[in-house]
């Protein structure tokens, strides 16, 4: 059965290829709905010109199917636009 937990663990394991920073950690994915074995991601990425928004999301569909997604669909938004969260920002030291 597809969780949301089992979903969040999947996440944090894929990277953003220029921070080298899981995605979830990161604060890039701000809501997740699930339907039966359809996933929908709400998302942003770190800016509108993201070079590697669309790698990052293959990355996301293939872990999720692979833990039993039948279909994952995306939803890319950059309002409110991307900031690291306070946890992220604490690691960073800034």
């Amino acid at each position: 059965m597809l969780t949301k937990e089992r979903i969040i663990e999947e996440l944090e394991t894929i990277y953003d290829p220029e921070v080298h920073l899981d995605i979830w950690t990161m604060g890039l994915i701000y809501d997740i709905h699930i339907t039966d074995t359809v996933i929908h991601i709400v998302m942003t990425y770190t800016t509108p010109m993201c070079p590697a928004g669309p790698l990052i999301q293959d990355q996301i569909r293939d872990a999720l199917i692979s833990i039993g997604a039948s279909a994952v669909t995306f939803e890319v938004t950059f309002d409110p636009p991307w900031k690291p969260p306070e946890a992220l920002r604490a690691m960073m030291g800034i």
